[in-house]
């Protein structure tokens, strides 16, 4: 591990939190991102034609994106400067770019680091385009939210965009070995405790290195904690939901096609990872109604009615216990048989309906409760079904010049076998009538 100033710290002096110092000096140092800084990252094999082109770097909290940029900047021979969005305004743009057009035209480049780059609005963005069009300044801009949503396109096609992953288990455990190796102490926990500790940091290595700061800090004749020791004396990282955001759709769409997939243990672990989060649990109904019509449909009739009383159950009953109702939604859907042949069969008919106007039904299913609707023929003809043999008459119902239509195909699983069998045999009944 190279040299780190401030592992050392001077008499009376406050050390820096340990994230801090044990920060990476090269990037061969930066764990748990191979895909672009391995031999044939990314990154690495910019680096390697001198060709370093603006970035976004987009990513989860504690992945490396600030040493990331800091680290090209120094590969790359170019001066460091840095701005965060939430506390920079234009003026200060503005100062920063003619620093940079002073710099190059002394030979030196500049790379702009600019974090939270997602919180500058659309006009402020706007402002980056000259001067990362003309090589003014390397724009290195770090986002938690995605590109396409948080940035404009006009920046976002200046920029190539990089993702970075949240630490993996293996990641979280060099981090946790260097704290070791730099403190000269090992972490007092046995080692389900360590591999807690790992789970609690929920892939941010900032946050782990923080945990092992405070175990580290307790006195050397600590006995080993265990798990459960472990997770009272430290708190663990608040899970990534941003209600209004990105991760409140991806997991939204984790539960449905885990429910699509019938998968209820899957179904019912992103439902949790929801509620966890502070999601609404309405939401949560309002789509397991949806799902119900969607993707469950007339292959079990029950599941709008299932859904429906959960969402009930939960106005009736509150959190947490109006939550066990939608549990026992999510699980009958899951294990529910699917079938999307409503959803297919209305998306069909609307496209029916669009393209044939105004076309009128025919004239014999019409009523005629005037002496000139009878003259003009309305309702005449028309076999009231209840009075044919097996209740079915056969007779047309579709618009007069507009062939008959099979919208709905029903799948032949759970209760659609039942539909599909009355709907061939109605079938064969039409066509006999109709001879």
């Amino acid at each position: 591990m190279a040299n780190r100033p401030g592992l050392s710290v001077p008499a009376g002096s406050t050390p820096a939190p340990l994230a801090d110092r044990l920060r990476p000096v090269a990037l061969e140092e930066i764990v748990g991102q191979d895909h672009l800084l391995g031999p044939e990252g990314t990154l690495t094999r910019m680096l390697q034609r001198g060709s370093l082109a603006s970035l976004i770097l987009w990513g989860p909290p504690g992945v490396g994106k600030t040493t990331i940029a800091r680290l090209l900047s120094e590969t790359a021979g170019r001066e460091f400067v840095q701005l965060s969005a939430v506390f920079s305004g234009v003026a200060e743009l503005k100062r920063v770019f003619e620093e940079a057009r002073s710099r190059r035209r002394a030979g030196r480049g500049t790379l702009l680091f600019v974090d939270e780059v997602h919180r500058f609005n659309r006009a402020q963005q706007d402002a980056f385009l000259p001067v990362v069009e003309d090589g003014t300044v390397v724009l290195v801009g770090a986002t938690t939210e995605n590109p396409s949503f948080a940035l404009n396109g006009a920046l976002l096609s200046r920029c190539q965009v990089l993702v970075l992953r949240r630490l993996d288990d293996a990641a979280l455990e060099q981090l946790l070995r260097r704290a070791e190796l730099a403190t000269g102490r090992v972490l007092p926990v046995v080692s389900e405790a360590r591999a807690v500790l790992r789970a609690m940091a929920d892939g941010d290595g900032r946050y782990a290195l923080n945990m092992a700061e405070q175990l580290l800090a307790l006195p050397a004749e600590t006995q080993p904690l265990d798990a459960a020791a472990v997770a009272t004396l430290l708190a663990r990282r608040v899970a990534l939901y941003d209600k209004d955001r990105e991760e409140h759709y991806n997991l939204i769409s984790a539960l449905h096609k885990a429910l699509r997939g019938s998968d209820p243990d899957a179904s019912l672990y992103w439902l949790a990872r929801m509620l966890a989060g502070g999601e609404d649990p309405r939401f949560i109904a309002r789509r397991l109604v949806r799902f119900a019509v969607e993707d469950v449909g007339m292959a079990e009739p029950q599941a709008l009615v299932q859904a429906l009383a959960a969402w009930e159950a939960y106005e009736r009953l509150g959190s947490p216990e109006g939550e066990l109702a939608i549990a026992q939604a999510v699980v009958f859907l899951g294990t529910a048989p699917k079938s999307n042949a409503l959803y297919v069969a209305l998306g069909a008919a609307n496209r029916s309906a669009k393209g044939t106007g105004s076309l009128m039904p025919p004239a014999h299913i019409l009523n005629a409760p005037t002496r000139l609707m009878k003259t003009l023929g309305y309702g005449a003809g028309y076999e009231y079904d209840h009075a044919t043999e097996d209740a079915f008459s056969g007779q047309n119902y579709f618009p007069d010049g507009l062939e008959r239509q099979d919208f709905y195909r029903p799948s032949g699983r759970g209760f659609e076998r039942e539909v599909a069998r009355r709907l061939e045999a109605w079938s064969k009944l039409r066509a006999e009538r109709s001879r």
